[in-house]
């Protein structure tokens, strides 16, 4: 699969985390809701144009996005365990995700 491929389909799991927060049942602090949306922002920043950018600009262009979008999803999962929530374990598959896309990078 195609580093453009997997950085969409991040995206789109970030959306689907960020939707499951919006929608949970459980009473969580705003602040959860909020760094989780900061995450889908930033990393949808780069969803249209990652397949336009060349090969050898991926590094320098996804990083710093993925590193950003790394520390939200972070500073979320850190709150959810505090709160006992059950998404905290998604959260951590996705930093799992994007660490190994950095790696391909």
């Amino acid at each position: 699969m195609k580093i453009s491929e997997r950085y969409r389909d991040l995206v789109a799991e970030v959306a689907g985390l960020q939707k499951a927060l919006q929608a949970s049942e459980q009473d969580l602090p705003e602040k959860v809701r909020n760094v989780a949306g900061s995450a889908a922002a930033t990393l949808e920043e780069y969803r249209e144009q990652v397949g336009e950018i060349p090969r050898i600009q991926l590094e320098d262009r996804l990083t710093p996005v993925l590193l950003r979008g790394h520390s939200q999803l972070d500073r979320t999962r850190l709150m959810l365990e505090e709160q006992g929530h059950p998404l905290a374990s998604r959260v951590w598959e996705l930093e799992q995700t994007i660490y190994r896309l950095l790696n391909d990078l």
